[in-house]
């Protein structure tokens, strides 16, 4: 199937672009409801563009190194771009014909019909040069939008444009405003031939396309959209040095000049007029990624419903945790027992309550907590921010190179400072991407601690889109661990020598190694073998081949990967033992759970960590093992859930080619609404 296809190892980007093939098949999959798979078709978009500006800009830093030491790579750049160039195009095909062989069409079946400036009808004329007028014509300056075929154009990071090839030595390039929204819904009519109304909505591009030609008739125009993803890299030449936080500030606007990584454009523009473009644009062949009528469809995310139908996933309310109606406080529930989280199945409120319940006890001495993303508005943060005001000692560690977050975190990092919170920022050379919380409170002589560690980021918003899990403690050596992870984020500690929990890049990855290569053991000496884990990417070499040998030696592995999986599954003397689904459906699969037979006495964990390099060697990571029996079963039986899936779950063959899991005769199981149940269930008893 794919040029770059190796029978050991899939390559990462070209998994990735094969994840949101499976974005793609949720828009084509009716059995979402309509707006739900126009949603899917925003997301799809978006991921693109976030590709673009992200991976491949890596793989031309690469493509720049000096070519000597450009042979000593395994895979070379030009090849792979030149595979996401007939990757993506393949993808971009489906997506256009989705949207106007099956998305347009539904939608008017609906009485929606989205329409072009063509179509308009003589009263949508009138409608459509005074809305022009009256809201777009001042942000359209029409003396600056013509260009001689000899000018350099600058053309903004991921906004939409139109141009047009006015002569053999001019053309247009109009900005459609990024500041109105992006459709227009004409006043409804009744439709008497459907006995309904009937509502017009059409792109402000087409407003402005028509007003264009109606204000230049003089000139014979073709409107052809454009749209540029930039170089999102934050280029700080030297880390070690100076401030790091004060660096990445300054450095925050380069990502909209950056290098273009990708220039999308209507297929239907004429070749000559292209090359007048690329000159003009200072982009290459390579950059050029054929689109439709349109781009920024991550626009979508706010298309209009003006029937008010329900075109949506059915409602699934996060459900109270029992903790919030069994105990006043939120530390008496833990000092009871460990207390497990999975949103959004279950609310985000019992980690919130913990933290406002530590701003205001006057037992509460100290908090200390990583931050990775955060919501722009926030009761969390609202309350770290309180509890340093009330006196406590509040030490927050922000991870700033969370990228397209640093503004925000920032932000708050100002307003923790602001309210006496001692406030740490990015490490040189690695990110922190734990989630964790440490609280101690002094009742009387003794000094007692509690401990929050989350596959999940602090954000409430995020918590009702991401499945997570998220576990609340009071194990005297878990805490121990956390809080001597803190004190090497602190300073205090080179360190942390954990003996309960994984920390990476300190023991994770040879803890995991030791795991795994337990289960070897056990496979060679004939006792029962196997290996389950849920991550959202695997990536890294090592552990992939780890695996293959745990195959090969007869451990039975079964592995949930939402997002790009470099393991080749089902190779005979390889990968014949391993087998590999992906589910997505209406929640982002976001929870990493690693389980080991361990001679019928399961050991399990949850973290931050995916198996990718990164997240082993080059990351701050906590994964924590589940000792509490109850907490156990809930895991393993959300997992067993998942493994079962046969309506959502897609197989993870050799060839990535995304087959939906075959039902047979078997009853239909999606996971997602499954796992609700059972925490209804759970609530029930």
């Amino acid at each position: 199937m794919l040029s770059l296809y190796n029978s050991k190892y899939y390559h990462r980007d070209l998994s990735w672009l094969r994840f949101n093939h499976r974005v793609l098949q949720e828009v084509a999959d009716k059995r979402n409801p309509l707006y739900e798979r126009i949603k899917f078709m925003a997301i799809f978009s978006s991921n693109l563009d976030e590709f673009f500006r992200v991976r491949v800009s890596d793989i031309r830093q690469v493509k720049d190194l000096d070519k000597s030491l450009r042979k000593k790579l395994v895979t070379k750049p030009n090849r792979v771009l030149a595979e996401i160039k007939v990757q993506v195009d393949v993808l971009q095909e489906e997506f256009g014909r989705l949207f106007q062989d099956d998305i347009i069409p539904d939608l008017k079946q609906q009485g929606i019909h989205l329409i072009k400036y063509k179509q308009f009808s003589e009263a949508q004329k009138k409608v459509a040069e005074d809305y022009f007028n009256s809201s777009l014509k001042s942000k359209v300056d029409f003396g600056s939008t013509i260009f001689s075929t000899d000018d350099s154009v600058f053309v903004e990071n991921e906004s939409s444009y139109i141009t047009a090839c006015i002569s053999d030595d001019a053309f247009q390039v109009v900005q459609i405003p990024k500041d109105e929204p992006r459709f227009f819904v004409f006043p409804e009519i009744n439709d008497s031939a459907e006995d309904q109304k009937a509502y017009y909505i059409t792109f402000i591009d087409d407003i402005i396309k028509y007003n264009l030609y109606k204000t230049q008739p003089e000139l014979d125009l073709s409107y052809y959209a454009i749209k540029i993803s930039r170089d999102a890299e934050l280029y700080i030449e030297d880390e070690f040095s100076g401030n790091l936080m004060e660096k990445i500030k300054a450095s925050l606007p380069m990502r909209e000049t950056g290098q273009a990584t990708r220039v999308l454009i209507d297929k239907r523009m004429p070749a000559g007029f292209q090359e007048v473009l690329k000159k003009a644009l200072d982009v290459s062949h390579v950059d050029i990624v054929l689109g439709g009528i349109y781009h920024n469809f991550k626009d979508f995310f706010g298309f209009p419903n003006p029937t008010n139908k329900d075109f949506y996933f059915e409602p699934l309310p996060p459900l109270d945790h029992p903790v919030t109606s069994k105990y006043d406080s939120m530390f008496e529930a833990i000092d009871t027992r460990d207390q497990l989280m999975h949103y959004p199945y279950q609310s985000f409120e019992p980690i919130i309550k913990l933290l406002e319940e530590a701003a205001e006890d006057p037992d509460v001495t100290t908090i200390k907590m990583t931050l990775y993303r955060v919501a722009e508005e926030s009761r969390l943060n609202n309350a770290i921010a309180k509890a340093a005001k009330n006196g406590k000692k509040v030490i927050v560690f922000i991870e700033v190179k969370a990228r397209f977050d640093e503004h925000n975190n920032i932000k708050w990092g100002d307003i923790f400072k602001e309210n006496g919170a001692q406030v740490l920022y990015s490490y040189p050379g690695i990110k922190v991407h734990s989630k964790i919380l440490y609280i101690e409170r002094q009742i009387g002589e003794e000094l007692i601690s509690y401990s929050y560690i989350g596959t999940g980021n602090f954000n409430e918003n995020t918590a009702q889109l991401y499945t997570d899990f998220g576990l609340m403690t009071n194990n005297k050596k878990i805490n121990t661990d956390l809080n001597k992870l803190f004190l090497v984020l602190e300073g205090v500690f080179i360190v942390p020598k954990a003996k309960k929990l994984l920390i990476s890049p300190f023991t994770m990855r040879n803890k995991f190694v030791g795991l795994v290569e337990k289960e070897i053991h056990l496979a060679q000496a004939g006792k029962e073998a196997y290996i389950i884990l849920k991550m959202n990417s695997l990536e890294d070499k090592k552990m992939i081949k780890l695996l293959y040998e745990a195959s090969n030696k007869g451990v039975k592995i079964r592995l949930l990967v939402r997002g790009m999986c470099c393991l080749v599954p089902g190779i005979k003397g390889q990968s014949k033992n391993i087998k590999v689904t992906s589910i997505l459906d209406r929640f982002l699969e976001h929870g990493r759970v690693y389980i080991f037979g361990n001679g019928g006495e399961e050991k399990m964990f949850i973290g931050s960590a995916d198996w990718m390099t990164r997240n082993l060697t080059h990351r701050i990571e906590v994964v924590t093992p589940i000792l509490d029996r109850k907490n156990f079963k809930i895991i393993r039986d959300v997992i067993d859930i998942e493994l079962a899936d046969n309506v959502k779950a897609r197989v993870i063959d050799p060839e990535q080619k995304n087959h939906y899991v075959k039902t047979g005769k078997k009853s239909e199981i999606r996971s997602q609404y499954e796992i609700y149940k059972y925490f209804e269930r759970l609530n029930s008893k």
